[in-house]
């Protein structure tokens, strides 16, 4: 338990950072949109490529990994369903909401929580690949297409080229797929870019909250409750459902998927959500809801399951 709480407490630090940071206004009126820039086209990358360069790919193919595909993706879906018949939100809203649904805080929450709930911090990397790897070009890609008005294939195929962090991640996979090594004069420059990125997302999130009022009749109030309900519940019902019935994994491997399954939405959504200008209000409030939710529900999965 104390993991899940200690995850929780060094976000929450740094975002309050953030927040006081903009309200002091240091860095002035433009820090927010800067960091998140910064982010997006120099850390995250670096980060990406670090990480993915040095994992094992094969694990990609474990049976808890596929309940938690599953699961994003149907949750997702379930977000879509809901939008397209109460929502009224265009088609990059959507994406971000869908996303926002789906995607997990394996990084900042994920890690101490598989650390320190679940004995071994290894079993979060799977997740963080399959999100960086698949996940998240697919969702830049979508992005970049519907914010530039092109649809065509070729435009579709060429998108991923022009983004840095699906091209790190692919050079990442590449280096580790071969069995290649990163020489260290190349390789430590990119861990010293990399341990930027997590503060910076965090930061810009709380930056973001200043001077803004989360869920506020202006803001998208119905979307986001609708996502963060979905992160925060169906999700993890669903990788129960999925673990323990379809999957028929063990009790451990439930628990496992379950808590994988309930942590918040990434800080990431934002950032991507910042970057093309679109469905921000709703990836800031579904992040802090669910944020704020999610200890109770990994403290529930824990005490039910463990």
């Amino acid at each position: 338990m104390t993991g899940i709480l200690t995850g929780f407490a060094i976000i929450a630090t740094v975002v309050a950072a953030g927040y006081v940071c903009a309200r002091l206004r240091i860095g002035g009126v433009g820090a927010q949109e800067a960091l998140n820039r910064i982010a997006f086209f120099v850390a995250i990358p670096a980060l990406l490529f670090t990480i993915i360069s040095e994992a094992d790919l094969g694990t990609l193919l474990s049976a808890p990994l596929l309940v938690q595909a599953s699961a994003a993706v149907l949750a997702a879906g379930a977000f879509l369903v809901v939008s397209a018949v109460r929502l009224r939100l265009t088609a990059s809203e959507a994406t971000v909401g869908a996303v926002a649904s789906g995607y997990v805080n394996a990084n900042n929450i994920g890690l101490p929580v598989a650390a320190y709930v679940l004995g071994d911090a290894t079993v979060v990397v799977p997740v963080i690949l399959l999100q960086l790897l698949i996940l998240a070009p697919i969702t830049l890609t979508l992005l970049d297409a519907q914010t530039s008005g092109q649809v065509s294939w070729r435009f579709v195929l060429m998108q991923p080229l022009r983004n840095p962090i699906i091209l790190a991640s692919v050079a990442g996979a590449l280096v580790s797929g071969f069995g290649g090594t990163v020489p260290a004069v190349v390789r430590e420059p990119l861990v010293i870019l990399g341990g930027a990125a997590i503060p910076m997302m965090l930061m810009a999130f709380g930056m973001s909250l200043h001077g803004s009022r989360p869920l506020h009749r202006d803001s998208s109030r119905a979307a986001a409750a609708t996502s963060s309900v979905v992160k925060a519940v169906v999700m993890p019902v669903l990788a129960f459902v999925l673990a323990r019935y379809a999957f028929r994994l063990d009790d451990a491997a439930v628990l496992t998927s379950v808590l994988l399954a309930g942590l918040p939405t990434a800080q990431n959504v934002y950032n991507y959500a910042a970057r093309y200008r679109r469905g921000e209000i709703l990836a800031r409030d579904t992040i802090l809801v669910t944020t704020l939710s999610s200890p109770a529900t990994l403290l529930v999965a824990a005490a039910l399951l463990g």
